[in-house]
């Protein structure tokens, strides 16, 4: 087997996996409900910015802190939200876990 079959069939594996099916299921839900879309994509926003002051070496400002908590906890009052969170979170360790993987296979000549 060549390395593209294999990264195929990984490709078709991660697709097939609960995690993949739960995340994309939830996405459905979470789309089709225009004021828990909104909701979510405020603190998408407000997580992203988050994230961005980190990664340039800012601590994120008390405000911002306080926002992307104050959005958290209103979706994690939500079942629909809060499993879409959840399974978010489920999907992006396998993700993580395999660039790990990967990058630790290759380290020695990077």
């Amino acid at each position: 087997m060549n390395i593209y079959d294999t990264v195929n069939q990984l490709a078709k594996q991660i697709k097939e996996s609960e995690e993949y099916i739960e995340y994309k299921k939830m996405k459905e839900i979470i789309k089709e409900d225009t004021e828990l879309k909104e909701k979510l994509d405020s603190f998408e926003r407000a997580r992203y910015e988050t994230q961005i002051s980190t990664m340039q070496g800012k601590e994120p400002t008390k405000e911002q802190v306080e926002v992307l908590q104050k959005r958290y906890l209103e979706l994690i009052q939500n079942d629909i939200t809060k499993n879409y969170l959840e399974a978010e979170l489920k999907f992006n360790t396998i993700l993580s876990d395999i660039n790990k993987i990967l990058g630790e296979a290759v380290q020695d000549i990077i």
